[in-house]
């Protein structure tokens, strides 16, 4: 019998000692706190308690434990745990939980599953057992692994050594992946039970098929393919990916989720990937395992893959210890469109400050492989470093297919944009999502329309908007109240100049707030032309206090009587700020000019600020 602590967790052991986890340590309780670990990260518990600064590829602090002046505590997050070089103090999530707030094991266990909604198993009176059980079940597993890799090397195996080199891959990128093959035989039951292990172990761990037809007899399930075996982040083997070597399908075929493997949290290659990608500072997520490998084989070592899904809300976590923004690759073919899109559903409802995914997409409908062997190594990366953010293929994730000719159809777009933007939990991102998609909105779908100057006599005249201009000019407080106020004054003002003030930036938060909000009110309602109706409006969305505090719509109607003066006096105070902003930039790029150090840049943007000069004066010419 396998001695029952040979491969538990040693955290556990070493925090609540052998006898106590003799009485709970089980197969629940083992999968429970790598579910943990794979969903929190140490970086998080441990910053929550001290103040941790990156160094590389870790993370450091003084430690909390003992008291020090120079900084010897260091946080890895790739591997999950601490350690201190002055006091020796070491653990993981669950050991920091119990020494930093002097928590027993099970308290440590279930404040840790609270923050991610999970909920402590209950633990069985046949622990002990099941314990054994998930040890034995790593050793099959690896004597089924050997059992492969060993008929790779024999005659009926032949085959496939052939294809593994006919795609490349030499005798050291198939040591290195462990890869084999499986004969078209039960050769694999034959030595398992060889060795007592039963037929029902076997089939639990997706070795073998047993028929429901009892007249026929339980076989291997793989057969005849090329044999990639899956390991975690322990470099313990916990299932396989079986190729076929000809057209035959299905092309691929995966184990199925056992006790040790649960193939919604594993990342391919993540165990060899992890080093590689932080010192690249980059983690490449491709769709196979055999692309994986392929890019191994051109030096490419930080590049991992789901396992037969779309990427999952814990792989991208998983990422996430790695790196950042992991760049997702993709075929450029629809399958790859498609599996793009599909993690977008995935990563939103987990974004937070600081982390997102990049994505790239091979051209001509070429796999990473097919790129590599054609264009090289150098190119490859040009190619995936040249990225999409989330962002951006979230707006054409929506717009997909749908025509946006009509006012209808455009609000059919907003609608939906808002909605998977509401997916997002953290308050923080949304927030910002919310005003990059607005942005989009306005910019996209309603920005194509030509902006409407008025002369004096009312008579409508269309003038394109001037395009050389790239930047944002601040409002001041009393200009960004005069321009709000005018908007409450004369309602139907809001669409005329909408798209003019997307060129503009209202500094005043509360005052940005309500002009944001008058422009859902108009879209929303876009017959409102009287104050008092817009008024009203406003003080049911909680304006009432800040139209009070921030507008004076009395000496504004005073001033400015009609909507012809109204249009008027907004205009000239527009062009003023915006020639006094250029004014400046102007000058300060003449001083570079004259002092001799300056970029061809500053050349380009002092000859871009003059051209966007002249459009204003243009502009203020022809009203």
């Amino acid at each position: 019998m396998l001695d029952i602590f040979k491969n538990c967790d040693k955290e556990i052991l070493s925090a609540i000692g052998k006898s106590e986890f003799k009485k709970m340590a089980n197969t629940d309780l083992q999968r429970f706190c790598d579910e943990l670990r794979a969903k929190i990260s140490i970086v998080d518990v441990v910053g929550s308690k001290i103040k941790l600064v990156r160094k590389g590829r870790e993370y450091q602090a003084c430690c909390p434990f003992h008291n020090e002046k120079t900084p010897s505590f260091t946080v890895n997050e790739a591997k999950g745990f601490y350690h201190c070089f002055g006091c020796g103090a070491h653990g993981d999530i669950i050991k920091f939980e119990m020494e930093a707030n002097g928590l027993t094991f099970i308290e440590a266990v279930e404040k840790l599953a609270h923050k991610v909604g999970m909920q402590l198993p209950k633990l069985s009176p046949e622990s002990k057992e099941q314990a054994e059980k998930r040890a034995t079940a790593y050793d099959i597993m690896e004597m089924a692994a050997k059992f492969f890799e060993k008929n790779l090397r024999l005659p009926d195996g032949q085959e496939a050594l052939n294809y593994l080199y006919g795609r490349g891959f030499d005798d050291k990128i198939i040591e290195k992946f462990r890869l084999g093959f499986a004969p078209n035989n039960n050769g694999l039951k034959a030595l398992l039970s060889s060795r007592g292990i039963s037929d029902n172990e076997m089939a639990e761990l997706g070795l073998i098929s047993i028929p429901e037809d009892s007249k026929r007899n339980p076989h291997d399930f793989f057969r005849n393919r090329v044999m990639i075996p899956i390991m975690d982040k322990r470099n313990r083997v916990i299932a396989f990916g079986g190729r076929v070597m000809d057209k035959s399908q299905p092309k691929y075929l995966n184990s199925p989720e056992t006790p040790v493997f649960n193939k919604r949290r594993i990342l391919y290659n993540l165990n060899y990937a992890r080093e590689s990608g932080y010192e690249a500072k980059r983690l490449i997520v491709c769709e196979g395992y055999m692309d994986v490998i392929a890019m191994d084989k051109y030096g490419i070592g930080y590049a991992v893959a789901p396992l037969g899904t779309a990427l999952t809300e814990d792989q991208i976590q998983e990422a996430w210890k790695v790196v950042n923004e992991p760049i997702c690759c993709f075929d450029g073919d629809n399958a790859g469109i498609r599996a793009a899109i599909r993690s977008v559903d995935r990563v939103l409802p987990v974004l937070k400050p600081g982390y997102s995914l990049q994505y790239a997409f091979l051209p001509d409908k070429m796999d990473p492989d097919e790129f590599l062997k054609e264009k090289g190594t150098e190119e490859f990366l040009k190619t995936v470093t040249d990225t999409t953010p989330l962002k951006e293929l979230l707006w054409k994730k929506t717009l997909e297919g749908k025509s946006v000719d009509t006012p209808e159809q455009k609000a059919r777009i907003e609608k939906e944009i808002k909605e998977e933007v509401a997916k997002i939990t953290d308050e923080t991102v949304k927030n910002y999502y919310i005003r990059e998609m607005k942005d989009k909105v306005y910019s996209e779908l309603i920005g194509n329309k030509p902006h409407m100057a008025y002369n004096n006599n009312q008579n409508k005249t269309y003038k394109p908007k001037p395009k050389v201009r790239t930047y944002k000019t601040d409002l001041d407080d009393l200009v960004g109240k005069y321009i709000v106020s005018a908007f409450v004054c004369y309602p139907q003002l809001v669409e005329e100049y909408e798209e003019r003030l997307l060129d503009f930036v209202i500094k005043d938060e509360k005052l940005r707030a309500m002009y944001e909000n008058i422009l859902d009110i108009i879209r929303s309602n876009p017959d409102i032309k009287d104050e008092g109706e817009l008024i009203e409006k406003l003080k049911e969305n909680d304006f009432a206090q800040v139209l009070k505090e921030k507008t004076d719509l009395k000496v504004l109607k005073k001033q400015c009587p009609d909507i012809i003066k109204m249009r008027k006096d907004m205009d000239g105070r527009l062009i003023e700020i915006q020639l006094k902003r250029l004014d400046n930039e102007i000058r300060e790029c003449k001083r570079l000019l004259a002092s001799g150090n300056f970029s061809d840049e500053d050349y380009v943007r002092y000859e871009n600020y003059k051209k966007e000069r002249n459009a204003i004066l243009n502009e203020a010419d022809n009203l």
